[in-house]
């Protein structure tokens, strides 16, 4: 007859203060819209009101800030030239620009500019 106990395995041991290891999936990021607009604020700025250098600015930045999920934010500053406060005003307390829709001047050729 075969003894069957020789087939437990021995429980290995362990350190302590091991740490556990995450997944990418499990890490949530931050959701920090002030942040994103500092950054954006302060690119539109050093770009100055030139549309051109305000696109290629855009584009470059959208590999490291995350567009999807500051689109709201992204969007207030771009029409707005900041983000909005509850009521639709511009917050008093953020970074402002003069690169969006509400700076503009208001003729056809502007607007069709900013469109684009």
């Amino acid at each position: 007859m075969v003894s069957f106990m020789n087939n437990q395995k021995q429980q290995k041991p362990t350190l302590s203060g091991q740490r556990f290891k995450t997944r990418k999936r499990d890490e949530k990021e931050r959701f920090d819209p002030t942040q994103f607009q500092d950054c954006i604020i302060q690119g539109l700025t050093e770009t100055g009101t030139d549309l051109e250098a305000v696109a290629k600015f855009l584009d470059a930045s959208g590999a490291k800030l995350d567009y999807r999920r500051y689109a709201e934010t992204l969007f207030d500053i771009l029409v707005a030239g900041g983000m909005l406060a509850p009521g639709g005003t511009l917050a008093d307390d953020m970074m402002r620009t003069d690169v969006c829709v509400f700076a503009a001047q208001e003729d056809l050729e502007t607007m069709q500019a900013f469109a684009q």
